[in-house]
Order: structure tokens, then C-alpha cells, then sequence
């Protein structure tokens, strides 16, 4: 039986093997090798792909799973948190981006009707694209990242009242109130169960699923709620990707999202890649090597328009001039979602069969882009903040308030704490129980609201600025601790702190030990890589465990730490300053006396015979909270005790079961 979409994904796969390895050897992101695989075997390429519809379907399956997953990694605080964001940053974002491009097409002599659709495709930026390329550099819960979600969210909601109101502005008598009434209505109504579900229904609807220890209902039941949401709100004019990330967000409010999210990583993998693979179908080879000089252009003008327009959206939510400027270099392409709207457009006549050619040569070519801008965007953010500190525009970017405030009082002899993440937020605990003074700086301007409010004190600004650092009377302070998960950003700090101060205590928090070297190179005192020290503390338990003496265990961690983590690094052997003698064969643990009937029950311990039968000694018993430390041999062991004892492995676990 021939069956054309086998050989189709089978082309599409292998041309994908072969040019997304030869990319990964050039050091170049997966998606320019899916990107690059459409245009080679799509219509306009070596044509050798018939069932272009159905490799359609399944790249949309491939969108609603990425947007589902990125649902997951998040939840509906956090979501809540950066409402600001979806609906201011996206209104100025899409609004802006509409009127600039419209006035520019309407001047080139087109009529305004037309300028305002093409304004419409133009304000619209890629989803999967931006949060998969993010999701790759592990920066999707950086500020700037976050920005980009909230404004994308914003597009996906919006595109719907766009395609309404299509064909009214291109003249048809459409009765567009009641659609945009219905839409809203019915709109609300998924609001609403999605909370209702996320709140009460799911929660308990996994938990009944993970009790059956079944990975394959589990995995279908995971599916089935993604497509389930995916479809309701498709089904009332919503987007299917927002759907999915609705889905996405009911799952985050369970305890069991991190193990949908590891069965679902594969499939998402795979059918994304149907997805990239789709868009590169699109570009029209012939058309745009004939046009190179005028398409290129304009993506040059795209760029710079809406990288312009995003980073002032954000700004004016008073984020840091550097968070904006990445946000904007997030947003600069043509998204996927103006594809379809592109195709309401020739359906009455707003765009041209030459316009639209042109309109996806330039989203084409500026999706091919973004995995490179994203990648390199800190290096032009930072240029670009280096200029306007020669220019003396430095102190007109977004910064709190209370800088004033803070440079007035006199502070010295006190801890900096840059990021009030998690590290952040505990240091400052620590710091507070103990009464030493300390500032925080930090970048969320939600964060810097709540805790300011509670008598934190914090103020809102960007450490890699240095009248930020000045203000918080760096010069005089007697330790600084960098707690932010961006290595460009601490990289920088580290450099503005060292430009300031030789002497203070340089503390500084990044995710992977191979960052440390570059870091201490820099000026960084202490350097504490989340990876490693993860696994001196699981390694320090495990030794206690085996009772390996603690100064032995503190020889081996002092070792470890002062060798850059090189125990972890190379292969697998003890380091030479550290020679423990064979390991006692024992445990020591405790179990509690359970069963309320056996045969060790109210029987005097001299009568049980424990370490002549059982290999087990009782070192203590804990009875109704009272330690009974002085074991006498009439002691009578009774339900609910708690037994520490002492022997082998095998000899506890046959005295457990036999007590229980």
C-alpha cells in the first residue's frame, strides 16, 4: 500500500537529519536547519513534497504543543504577575506597530483601508519562533523573555478582533458588533473554566490518573486535556496555540506538570520541527532572489521599526533600558499568525498577489533571522547602552523612584543583593535575622512594588548601569552578591563593580560550572555554580549515610571547591587527599512500631533475642515524644514506638517488614 504523507514526512525528515547536523557542527541554531529544509524540498524549492496540507495539520499540532508545554513552566500567578504587561505592552506594542506601518503604506500611495490591514500583518511577531529559540538558551524566565510572552499572548488574542474586523474595513456589511459581543462573551466563559478547572477538576483528575501508576494513561490524559482546550477555544474564535497554552496553565497547577512536561518533550520536539519546516515551504525562491535588494531592505526597516516600537512599549512600563531593548530584538520578525490573517486579506481584496509576495518574503527571511538576533542580542543591547552612556543618556532610562531616597541615606559597611529571585529573597532573610544592613536591586518592577510595601529595602534599576550601583552606595558597602540567572548581564556588573571597588567581597550565583572560570577571570571573589553545589550537598548526605566521618566529608567538600569542582569535570576517581578506610557495613536508621499486632509487641527486649536472631541493636526509643535513651532489658516494646537502630542493610529491611 503507498501511502504519500509516509513519503513526505520521510523526505522531510531526512533532508532535516542531514542539514540541521551539518548546522549543529557550524555551532548554528536547530530552527535555521527546519527553516532552511522547507525551502530546499518545498513547491518553490526541489518540490518534493506533495502533501504540503497535510504536513500543514501537523505543524500546527507541533505549535499547540510548544505553546502547551511553555503553559506548563509557567502558572496562573506568574501569568497574573505580568498582566501589566499583556495588556498595556501589548496594546502600545500592536497599536504602535499598526499606525507607523499604516502612515508608511498610505504615503506610498495605497488607500487606508489596505495601509490599516498591512498594519495588522506587520504588528504580528512569531510565538514559536521567539519561545522556542528562548526555551533553547534557557532564558524564558528572564525579564526580558517574560515581556516578549506577555506581548505575544497579547497577539494571539488580538489577531481574532483583526480578522473580524477585516471585512468591514474592506467595505462588506458584516454585523461585526455581535461577533466581537459573541466573541467576548464566549470568552469569558473559557476564562472561567479554565480557573474552575485549574482550581478544582484537574488537580484531582491527575491525581486519580498518577494513582494507577500507568505511564500510557497518563500520557493520554495529558494529551487530551491539550487538544480538548485547543479545540474549545477554537471553537469560539480563539487561536488554537492560545488554547493550548490555556491548557498548559490548567496542567502548571498541579503537583504532577513536571512529569506531563517530560512525556510530552519528545512529541513537541518532533512536531515542531513540522512546523519550521511548513514556514520555509512558503518563500518563493524565484520571486525573492529576483527582488533580494528591495526584500532585504525592508527587513531591514522591519527591524529597526518594530524593535523600536516593542522596546518603547516596555519602557514605558518603566523597565530597565537594557530588558526593553532585549525584548525588542525579541519581537522585530513577521509571525506566523499574519500568514493566516494574510489570507483574509486577498479574500477581499486588501492585499495583492505582489504585496503578499513580498509581505511573506520579508516575514520568511526576518524568521530565518531571529535565532541569530536573539543570540547576539545582549552584545547589541550592550553597545547600544554603551553609546547612550557616551551621549549622556544613561540616567533617562526607566529606574525607581526612590534612587534619590536611597543615594541620600548614609549607608556603608552593608551587603548589595542584585536579584531578588530565590537566592535573593532568602539571602535577604538571612541578612535580616541577623541585622546586617543591606540594599536590593532588582529589575521586576512588580517585585519591587510588593516588597517595598512590606519595609524591604529595594529599589528598581538595572546593575549593569553604574549610576544604579552608585546609588546604593557601592564605594562604601562591604559585599555585593549577584543573584541573577543572566550570565551576559553578570558579566557586565561584575565589570562596573571592578571599575568602582577592588577590595568588597564579590559573591556571585550562575547556573553552569562552566561559567565559573570567566567569571573569577573577571573579578567575581567566589563563584557558586547551582549544578555543582546541588551535587556536593547530595554526595555529603549520601557519605553521612555510609557514616563516613564529617571531617573526612568536610576535607572532601573544602577539596572539591577549591579544585573549581574538578571532581565532577574529569573521570571517575577519588581525589589523592582523600583515602577513607573500608566503609562500615552497617546502617543506623529508624522505624516505627506500626502493626498493632506482632510478635515483638509487649515482649521484654531480653526475651527477643534482637541481635542474636535479627542482627539488629536498639540504640534508642522515641515513646509519645520523650527520648528513651537508657535502653533497660525489661523494656517493653509497644505500637506507635519509634526504634533507632543499628545493623546491615538486609537485616533492617527483614526486621521492618517484619514489624510492620
Amino acid at each position: 500500500m503507498h501511502i504519500p504523507l509516509l513519503q513526505d514526512i520521510l523526505v522531510l525528515l531526512g533532508f532535516s537529519v542531514v542539514i540541521v547536523f551539518v548546522l549543529q557542527r557550524l555551532k548554528l541554531p536547530s530552527i535555521i536547519g527546519f527553516l532552511l529544509t522547507g525551502v530546499v524540498i518545498g513547491p518553490y524549492g526541489l518540490s518534493l513534497i506533495n502533501a504540503v496540507e497535510q504536513v500543514e495539520i501537523l505543524s500546527e499540532v507541533g505549535v499547540i504543543l510548544l505553546l502547551f508545554v511553555i503553559g506548563m513552566e509557567l502558572s496562573i500567578k506568574q501569568l497574573v504577575s505580568i498582566k501589566r504587561t499583556v495588556f498595556i505592552g501589548g496594546f502600545l506594542q500592536v497599536g504602535l506597530t499598526v499606525l507607523v506601518a499604516g502612515l508608511v503604506y498610505y504615503f506610498l500611495g495605497n488607500s487606508w483601508n489596505e495601509a490599516v490591514f498591512v498594519g495588522f500583518l506587520f504588528s504580528l511577531s512569531s510565538t514559536a519562533i521567539v519561545l522556542k529559540t528562548l526555551q533553547d538558551r534557557q532564558e524564558i524566565s528572564a525579564p526580558h523573555a517574560r515581556n516578549a510572552l506577555a506581548i505575544l499572548i497579547f497577539q494571539d488574542i488580538i489577531v481574532v478582533p483583526m480578522m473580524l474586523i477585516t471585512p468591514m474595513i474592506a467595505g462588506e456589511s458584516t454585523n461585526i458588533g455581535m461577533s466581537i459581543l459573541s466573541l467576548l462573551i464566549k470568552s469569558g466563559v473559557v476564562l472561567a473554566i479554565t480557573y474552575v478547572s485549574a482550581r478544582y477538576v484537574v488537580p484531582k483528575l491527575m491525581h486519580a490518573v498518577a494513582k494507577t501508576n500507568s505511564k500510557e494513561l497518563f500520557l493520554l490524559v495529558t494529551i487530551t486535556l491539550c487538544f480538548a482546550v485547543a479545540f474549545l477555544t477554537s471553537e469560539i474564535g480563539l487561536s488554537l496555540a492560545l488554547g493550548a497554552f490555556i491548557a498548559g496553565l490548567i496542567v502548571s497547577e498541579s503537583e504532577y506538570s513536571h512529569q506531563a512536561t517530560s512525556i510530552i518533550l519528545p512529541f513537541r520536539e518532533l512536531f515542531t520541527s513540522f512546523f519550521f519546516v511548513s514556514v520555509g515551504m512558503l518563500l518563493d525562491l524565484s520571486f525573492f532572489l529576483s527582488n533580494i535588494p528591495v526584500i532585504l531592505l525592508l527587513v531591514l526597516v522591519v527591524f529597526v521599526v518594530k524593535s523600536s516600537i516593542a522596546a518603547t512599549a516596555v519602557a514605558i512600563l518603566k523597565y530597565p533600558a537594557r530588558t526593553a531593548l532585549l525584548t525588542g530584538l525579541s519581537l522585530f520578525q513577521v509571525g506566523e499568525f499574519a500568514f493566516i490573517l494574510s489570507k483574509v486579506g486577498i479574500q477581499y481584496n486588501l492585499l495583492s498577489v505582489q504585496t503578499n509576495q513580498y509581505f511573506l518574503s520579508v516575514s520568511i527571511v526576518s524568521m530565518i533571522l531571529t535565532p541569530f538576533v536573539i543570540i547576539f542580542s545582549e552584545k547589541i543591547a550592550g553597545r547600544f547602552m554603551g553609546i547612550s552612556k557616551k551621549l549622556g543618556l544613561e540616567k533617562t532610562v526607566a529606574s525607581d523612584n526612590n534612587i534619590e531616597e536611597i543615594a541620600k541615606a548614609k549607608l556603608e559597611n552593608h551587603l548589595v543583593i542584585i536579584g531578588y529571585g530565590i537566592n535573593g529573597s532568602n539571602l535577604a532573610k538571612a541578612a535580616a535575622s541577623s541585622n546586617i544592613p543591606f540594599i536590593v536591586i532588582e529589575m521586576n518592577a512588580e517585585t519591587v512594588r510588593r516588597e517595598k510595601r512590606k519595609g524591604l529595602p529595594i529599589i528598581f534599576g538595572d546593575a549593569t548601569q553604574d549610576h544604579i550601583l552608585e546609588a546604593v552606595h557601592l564605594s562604601t558597602a562591604r559585599a555585593v552578591v549577584i543573584a541573577i540567572s543572566d550570565n551576559f548581564g553578570t558579566q557586565t556588573i561584575i565589570k562596573n563593580i571592578r571599575s568602582q571597588s577592588d577590595s568588597l567581597f564579590l559573591v556571585v550565583r550562575t547556573r553552569y560550572v562552566k561559567e565559573t572560570s570567566e567569571l573569577l577571570a573577571l573579578g567575581a571573589d567566589d563563584v557558586i555554580p547551582e549544578e555543582f553545589e546541588t551535587s556536593i550537598q547530595i554526595f555529603a548526605h549520601i557519605l553521612q549515610n555510609f557514616l563516613v566521618p564529617e571531617s573526612d566529608i568536610e576535607q572532601l567538600v573544602e577539596k572539591v571547591r577549591a579544585d573549581n569542582y574538578q571532581l565532577f569535570k574529569g573521570e571517575l576517581k577519588r581525589p589523592k587527599t582523600y583515602r577513607p578506610n573500608n566503609l562500615a557495613d552497617f546502617n543506623i536508621t529508624c522505624l516505627r512500631m506500626s502493626a498493632d499486632s506482632n510478635k515483638f509487641l509487649g515482649e521484654p527486649l531480653d526475651e527477643l533475642h534482637l541481635r542474636f536472631e535479627y542482627g539488629i541493636n536498639i540504640l534508642g526509643i522515641k515513646r509519645k515524644n520523650e527520648m528513651l535513651e537508657s535502653i533497660q532489658p525489661t523494656e517493653v516494646l509497644k505500637q506507635g514506638d519509634i526504634l533507632y537502630i543499628q545493623g546491615s542493610q538486609s537485616q533492617i529491611e527483614q526486621f521492618r517488614k517484619m514489624i510492620n
